[in-house]
């Protein structure tokens, strides 16, 4: 597919240290894996990106017809309003740019699905505190591979001389969906870390400071993250603080984090009060990390908001320009959302620019949490620049959706085309993509209200997928060292028809909370796809026994239980 715009991976938080090496309308009723070898690649046709003329014989010749699309989501209906009926007092600024639904793609027309590697956590961040707050989450503000990729998975981890730097497991079941179609899974887990393998950090915090951030539930936390990352920090890595409000400043210049008293002081004497020049404050922020740029070792912004940018440009076109400019530079942007009056959209946009991450903090208990399990995570790289191709055999699939990353797509002959942006990876990171298969045309939905299917020209170009598989996964990366104009590695792994699983009751549990998270998301999303029938299915899901040791899971089934009633018809 070739639709969508390129995000970023900065895996779990903030500043990072680096490998050595390489290393789911609701429409009511709408009707452990085995893992073949990795195989190393990196030949072939760089406009790669369809399929043979000819469709086997799993294909009905008297298909229906559908009405071609020049883009995944021509006609698909806007998103919904928030569910519940209500937003909150101070709700969330609605993603103006909001992802919609992908659609189903005729595999004879356009046999490959190409994106990047990305896990914001903002959107389950935001889910998180809306459904605590009593009100479902915007639907806009819905991005389903963030609620799927919140969650740890325990796919096999590559050895530690492994040296390809992630491993790739493939499953395939049927969905959650009512529906004769099957839904594949495609998971990418990267090498462990060692703490030898951390690289120095040059850290500058850029604190918005303005009368917006007042709040306890803003400067308040910002300033807990900003304690409790001192301790997550090496006593010889730097740390800058620059705060902006109507004006600019800097409260600290780069500091080692050994003094750490005098780095407490100075984020202590932070108060909120002014307007805010967002744009101001991360230009000051960025010529500070290059005051302090430390060659061969991370060097990263983190920037702590609640987005409302209201001095110098603060137009989202006008700061996503000014972040592309500056990643050049070899720093990347982590972005922290504070409060309820969030601006979901515009921080997501410069996160996404800035090669970057973001989140949402709502609590103290998330702000430890978060410190202390994902800016370690983010402390090590294993790769860059990944991106994913599936390719589907069209003899043996006749069409496909991918589920969410909506805005995360890169053209299919940009797949090896190796200046193309695409997402870092950190050590231990998962991250995992479904996708919805109709294996006949008899079995492809025909639901009111969804996207046109995308359809038109068989495609004539080679296929590199074997004949007896039904897809090729193909994931391409660079040394967390490489430079832009350097080649990437790559490697691939086949699904063959013996991997599926006959129903999904018997998916293994990683598999089954995967998709049961997906089709919640789907039906929050509003998806035309979704079956909001399916809840109680999903409620028997995630209360498996075996994922009540799980402090993330379990707190995913006290969410889903407060949602459920609002959902209700």
């Amino acid at each position: 597919m070739k639709y969508f715009g390129v995000r970023r991976l900065l895996v779990g938080g903030i500043c990072g240290a680096l490998l050595v090496g390489c290393v789911s309308n609701t429409a009511d009723d709408s009707g452990s894996s085995p893992s073949s070898a990795i195989r190393p690649g990196g030949s072939g046709n760089p406009n790669s990106g369809a399929s043979s003329g000819n469709i086997g014989s799993t294909i009905n010749p008297s298909q229906p017809t559908y009405a071609s699309a020049g883009s995944a989501n021509a006609n698909a209906p806007a998103p919904g309003d928030n569910l519940a009926g209500e937003d909150a007092e101070e709700g969330t600024t609605p993603t103006q740019d909001a992802p919609t639904t992908n659609s189903f793609v005729i595999t004879a027309h356009d046999p490959r699905s190409t994106f990047a590697a990305d896990v914001d956590t903002a959107s389950y961040d935001l889910f998180r505190r809306d459904i605590n707050l009593g009100i479902l989450p915007a639907a806009a503000s819905v991005r389903l591979e963030e609620y799927v990729n919140d969650f740890k998975y325990a796919y096999p981890a590559p050895a530690a001389d492994a040296e390809v730097p992630f491993s790739i497991s493939l499953a395939a079941s049927p969905g959650l969906y009512g529906r004769d179609t099957q839904l594949l899974r495609v998971g990418i887990r990267g090498k462990d870390a060692k703490a030898t393998e951390k690289l120095p950090t040059n850290l500058v915090f850029l604190v918005d400071t303005s009368g917006s951030m007042q709040s306890a539930d803003k400067l308040p936390l910002v300033k807990r993250v900003l304690f409790d990352t001192l301790d997550v920090l090496q006593p010889t890595d730097t740390v800058s603080i620059v705060t902006y409000a109507g004006f600019t400043s800097v409260a600290l210049a780069p500091t080692p984090v050994s003094e750490r008293t005098k780095i407490s002081a100075a984020i202590e004497s932070f108060a909120a009060g002014g307007s805010t020049a967002g744009s101001a404050g991360l230009d000051l922020a960025y010529q500070q990390a290059q005051a302090g740029f430390l060659e061969g070792g991370l060097n990263h912004v983190l920037l702590c908001t609640d987005g409302d940018f209201n001095v110098g440009p603060s137009s989202t076109p006008e700061l996503v320009e000014a972040i592309e400019q500056k990643r050049k530079s070899g720093i990347t942007l982590t972005v922290l959302g504070f409060g309820q009056s969030l601006n979901d959209s515009m921080m997501e946009a410069v996160s996404n620019k800035g090669n970057g991450v973001y989140g949402v903090i709502s609590s103290a208990e998330q702000a430890d949490t978060y410190v202390k399990e994902r800016m370690l995570s983010t402390m090590t790289f294993i790769a860059k620049d990944m991106k994913i191709q599936v390719e589907f055999n069209p003899e043996r699939v006749y069409a496909y959706r991918l589920l969410g990353y909506e805005d995360r797509a890169i053209a299919d002959n940009d797949f090896r085309n190796d200046v193309i942006d695409a997402g870092e990876v950190g050590a231990g990171h998962r991250v995992t993509a479904l996708y919805e298969l109709a294996l006949t045309s008899a079995a492809l939905p025909k639901i009111t209200g969804a996207p046109m299917v995308q359809d038109g020209t068989i495609s004539s170009e080679p296929l590199e997928v074997a004949a007896d598989a039904l897809a090729l996964v193909k994931v391409r990366y660079k040394d967390r060292d490489a430079a832009e104009t350097d080649a990437a590695h790559e490697v691939s792994q086949t699904l063959l028809p013996d991997q599926f699983i006959t129903a999904a009751i018997d998916a293994d549990d990683d598999f089954a909370w995967a998709m049961a998270v997906a089709s919640f998301s789907e039906i929050l999303k509003g998806s035309p796809y979704a079956v909001k029938s399916s809840l109680p299915t999903i409620e028997q899901i995630v209360k498996r026994p075996s994922f009540a040791a799980d402090p993330d899971r379990a707190e995913f089934l006290q969410l889903f239980q407060k949602a459920s009633p609002l959902l209700a018809p």
